[in-house]
């Protein structure tokens, strides 16, 4: 065997795999998972029996561009569909945006507790990746600024943030646009969006458009995998100014998105009933788990998604407390990759799955924390 000549770009060989929450455990009779942050009550009725419906026409190409889904979506968020793009997932969306602004000689700044795939996407793109530390687990405006310099092309944010739940208001977002330098990209990640319940919060769109004539520099981007129930079918789609919309659309794949996942899609955004309930009920048991987790002696930090990041202080607890909890079939998220290695995040799920692990953990921290 000899040594092989290929040789990827060297920043390929910086990435590590992005891994997603497990779902199985070996031995365990039921599973609760609680690690990825979906939809409380998997997908809408409507949106099922469209996929249904879709399987007898599998063998047609799907519409490239999306034509049916982009109006759906201008229609339910008063947007214009001309400056949608969808994508396989957002994160298609966000990996597109890197390779078309970032590359070899440029940075992208973020927040340190970031959602991970702006670093792996960046380094996919060969970009230098700029973290900048947050002031009590939330994005920092000042710093983030202070962190933009001369090879800066993209900034990401994530409001509300994964993995710490934190937000920042319309007011704040808004000066961290005006403090950009207009050659950089600001992309608002707003997959939680729809959970969020303050009034002070403004999804992306209006700054979006108030970047027109003035940058044409922020994007925002979305996604039907958490309060939609369509993870498995990866949707997503930007709302973005027409030079942006034009550069994407030269870099996607012609069919990026497949049939069933648009004619769910659309069926989904039909679901103005089954929304409210779902943000409702992520609203009452959010409140609830963080406040069984707070009286066993756990500090919660605030969230606006719908999950919650539970810290146990050190890192030692945080394992013990995840073995614990999976031992018991309830599969969470250890936060060591995201540098919160004394927290666990734990998806709102059923009220009952919620009670679930308030039990767990309250035992944990009686019982099974002990000699950690």
């Amino acid at each position: 065997m000899t040594a092989t000549r290929v040789q990827p770009r060297p920043s390929i060989l910086t990435i590590e795999p992005y891994v997603g929450g497990e779902s199985s455990l070996p031995g365990v009779n039921r599973i609760v998972k609680l690690s990825s942050n979906e939809g409380a009550f998997g997908p809408p009725p409507a949106a099922q029996e469209a996929y249904r419906r879709a399987a007898g026409e599998l063998h047609r190409y799907p519409d490239g561009g999306a034509t049916v889904l982009r109006k759906a979506l201008g229609e339910r968020f008063g947007l214009d569909p001309a400056r949608i793009v969808c994508g396989a997932g957002s994160d298609e969306i966000l990996t597109m945006l890197q390779l078309a602004y970032g590359g070899e000689g440029a940075d992208i700044v973020m927040s340190a507790h970031g959602f991970s795939m702006y670093e792996l996407s960046a380094r996919y793109a060969g970009s230098q990746v700029v973290k900048v530390p947050e002031r009590n687990l939330t994005a920092d405006v000042d710093a983030l600024l202070a962190a933009v310099g001369p090879r800066t092309r993209l900034l990401f944010l994530a409001n509300p943030n994964n993995p710490t739940g934190s937000l920042l208001p319309r007011a704040e977002v808004e000066r961290l646009r005006a403090g950009l330098p207009p050659e950089v990209l600001l992309v608002l990640d707003a997959a939680y969006a729809e959970y969020v319940t303050r009034p002070d919060y403004e999804p992306g769109a209006a700054l979006v458009d108030a970047s027109l004539g003035r940058g044409d520099n922020v994007v925002m981007t979305r996604t039907f995998s958490k309060i939609y129930g369509l993870g498995g079918l990866r949707l997503g789609w930007c709302y973005a100014p027409p030079a942006v919309v034009d550069v994407l659309n030269r870099i996607r794949s012609p069919f990026n998105i497949n049939e069933a996942a648009m004619v769910a899609g659309v069926a989904a955004l039909g679901e103005a009933d089954w929304i409210a309930q779902s943000v409702a009920h992520n609203t009452e048991w959010r409140a609830t788990l963080t406040a069984g987790l707070e009286a066993a002696g756990i500090r919660v930090w605030p969230s606006e998604g719908n999950f919650v990041l539970a810290d146990f202080g050190a890192p030692a607890t945080a394992r013990a407390a995840d073995a614990w909890l999976r031992q018991r079939g309830l599969i969470v998220r250890a936060m060591g990759g995201y540098g919160l290695p004394a927290c666990l995040r734990i998806t709102v799920g059923t009220g009952e799955e919620c009670g679930m692990v308030v039990e767990a953990l309250g035992a944990f921290m009686r019982e099974g924390r002990q000699g950690v």
